[in-house]
């Protein structure tokens, strides 16, 4: 089993805890991450259903479908995008890696939709 991990909003309204083993360490530069950050790349890690939860005030942060299977989880306070998860996949839930209080270690491995990112950043990692 993985360490317990904490994170949330930039306000606190939206807070989670998970434990269990993390995964899928990565940074993304599709257009929905780059138009949802207002950056070139969102960076993201997967934990597992089991053990996750919205401890916040605010409880479960509000939905919003960017493709036709996945919701982006944000703020409905102060806006900060915390969370994704697939329609299909009831078994993880990813969060954005900066969400968390100590992303200490964590380093992304893997780039997803590297045909969309920008050139004058490097590309990290293989493609997914």
């Amino acid at each position: 089993m993985g360490t317990m991990r904490s994170g949330g909003c930039l306000c606190g309204n939206i807070r989670y805890q998970a434990s269990g083993q993390l995964s899928f360490v990565h940074l993304c530069s599709c257009d929905h991450c780059q138009r949802l950050s207002g950056a070139p790349v969102m960076s993201w890690l997967d934990f597992p259903r089991d053990g996750f939860e919205w401890t916040g005030p605010g409880g479960e942060p509000f939905w919003y479908n960017t493709f036709p299977d996945s919701q982006r989880g944000f703020c409905g306070v102060c806006g900060s995008s915390v969370a994704a998860q697939d329609d299909g996949d009831a078994e993880l839930v990813g969060v954005t890696l900066m969400s968390l209080d100590d992303h200490t270690g964590l380093v992304p491995e893997r780039q997803s939709f590297r045909h969309n990112a920008v050139p004058w950043l490097p590309i990290v990692g293989t493609q997914d």
